[in-house]
């Protein structure tokens, strides 16, 4: 025996429990389907669509080259170097310090500063501020970068919740978690291990 298509339906979901969204009628539309739970527009993607990758996003504060400390630049370059080899935009530009910023799609923030000797202006530090959206990318960046750091220097010399530190010549390097409220992020200071270029601050 032949039952109609409604009947149909009916029989299934009494028998094994199949949800209606699976059962459409010949003259059923389905012009306006549901959006999907990742897509920006519900807001209902937990933060699959307010935050980057976090690989990704490590990626892009790092830079494409490996060489250098940071970005391609090493303790000791050139102001002219910096210049000629960041790709962020410029926000700020003095004797001792030019600091560099980049958003993300998400509105992440990334701010590099290189800091100066005061004679030759040469880099002896670099620090590196994320602004992130949530807690969550802030857990997921911190254990990225973690990760990769600690293949560039080795064991962590020190590591609590909020704070962990590594040296591996020719850099010191820590990062704090400095996350308050609802304000997200990371926080990245790269101090050269060499004491001469320490002196010269």
């Amino acid at each position: 025996m032949i039952y109609p298509t409604a009947l149909r339906c009916f029989l299934l979901i009494t028998l094994l429990g199949i949800s209606l969204a699976g059962c459409q009628t010949k003259t059923s539309t389905n012009d306006d389907p549901t959006l999907p739970t990742d897509s920006p527009e519900t807001g209902e993607s937990g933060n699959g669509s307010i935050n980057s990758a976090a690989n990704a996003l490590l990626k892009t504060i790092t830079g494409t080259s490996d060489e250098g400390v940071i970005r391609g630049i090493a303790f000791g370059d050139p102001v002219g170097k910096v210049r000629a080899t960041e790709t962020f935009e410029m926000f700020e530009d003095s004797l001792r310090h030019v600091g560099y910023t980049f958003e993300t799609d998400q509105l992440e923030t990334i701010d590099v500063l290189y800091y100066f000797t005061p004679t030759g202006r040469m880099v002896n530090k670099i620090t590196v501020d994320v602004y992130l959206n949530s807690e969550e990318a802030t857990q997921q960046l911190w254990k990225a970068v973690r990760k990769r750091f600690t293949e560039k220097y080795g064991e962590p010399l020190e590591e609590k919740s909020r704070h962990i530190s590594w040296e591996k010549a020719p850099a010191q390097v820590t990062m704090d978690e400095v996350s308050e409220g609802k304000d997200f992020g990371l926080k990245m200071i790269f101090t050269p291990t060499d004491k001469t270029m320490l002196a010269l601050k």
